[in-house]
């Protein structure tokens, strides 16, 4: 059975990636888990220079889901680069490296850096969507405008395919998603967290010390469902589907709804191992439905209607 797909000019064994934040740089979850099965490792969002996130309370658990507002935390690309790029490359899957800003400085100032290593880094993944800081990131992914500016210079600049994160904070993630693809985008990820909020009744104040964060988890599956799909229909660059998959079943919704590949996060904050017992009852799924070539059923949801 075939499991791989195409993401451009990207080849992965398999659909699935690990999300940006969710397994730091793959360090410790490679001494569990053979990171070599799955497709690629998103890296933790870098920034030019180290950040020590968001203070306070970070992360708070929610119906079906969770908030984080981690704020970006990391080491910096420099010391990404001189300290875990060359162990992410040894992992046998693909690396992804995930650039955030706040500025078009600082985009431009990472992806100049980046640049250099086109044989280790398979893409750069660009976060114009985390809702977690004051400032950068959805200031670019609010606006298709803004999408097209940076994007267009970034593409400029670099070899290495870009894969632009959307925000779903957005009326129209569609129209960001063309934004992008006109501007030489390779790839669209669809969706990032959605902006939420919990309460804690007796205190009366927000249990994140940063009052909001960015909701995960099969809460917003949904919701990334339905953006998958309409990106799918409005674009000609692949879709990489990302939000509340936690089980095989999930993957193949996705994959029907026209993700090309899939991102799993939340799932491996609570099952390290997930991924492999996902890849696992993929194949079953296959075997079942006698289907030889997983990339067939991309794209094949039959709305209602048409």
């Amino acid at each position: 059975m075939n499991t791989t797909v195409n993401v451009g000019s990207v080849c992965l064994n398999n659909p699935l990636l690990l999300a940006s934040g969710t397994c730091g740089f793959g360090r410790e979850l490679s001494d569990y888990v053979d990171l070599s099965k799955i497709g690629g490792i998103c890296s933790k969002g870098l920034t030019p220079l180290p950040r020590l996130g968001n203070d306070g309370c970070r992360v708070a658990e929610t119906a079906s889901g969770m908030l984080n507002s981690v704020g970006l935390q990391n080491p910096g690309v420099d010391y990404f680069i001189d300290n875990d790029l060359s162990f992410m490359a040894s992992l046998g899957c693909k690396v992804i490296v995930n650039a955030a800003g706040h500025s078009k400085a600082d985009y431009v100032q990472m992806v100049s850096k980046l640049a250099s290593f086109p044989e280790q880094i398979s893409a750069i993944e660009l976060n114009l969507s985390c809702p977690n800081v004051k400032e950068g990131c959805m200031i670019f992914g609010s606006s298709p405008k803004a999408i097209f500016e940076l994007v267009s210079e970034l593409r400029r600049m670099t070899v290495i395919p870009l894969w632009v994160k959307l925000t779903p904070n957005i009326t129209s993630v569609s129209e960001a998603a063309l934004a992008a693809q006109e501007a030489g985008a390779d790839a669209v990820v669809a969706i990032n967290t959605l902006l939420g909020m919990a309460i804690d009744r007796k205190t009366r104040r927000p249990i994140l010390t940063n009052n909001t964060g960015g909701l995960s988890g099969p809460a917003i599956k949904p919701v990334a469902l339905r953006m998958v799909s309409e990106c799918f229909r409005a674009l000609k660059i692949p879709v990489i589907g990302c939000g509340g998959i936690m089980t095989a079943s999930d993957v193949i919704e996705f994959m029907i709804a026209g993700a090309t590949a899939v991102e799993i996060g939340t799932s491996t904050l609570i099952h390290p191992a997930s991924c492999e017992t996902i890849l696992k009852d993929l194949l079953s799924y296959m075997a079942e439905e006698r289907i030889d070539k997983l990339s067939d059923i991309i794209g094949t949801l039959k709305l209602w209607g048409e």
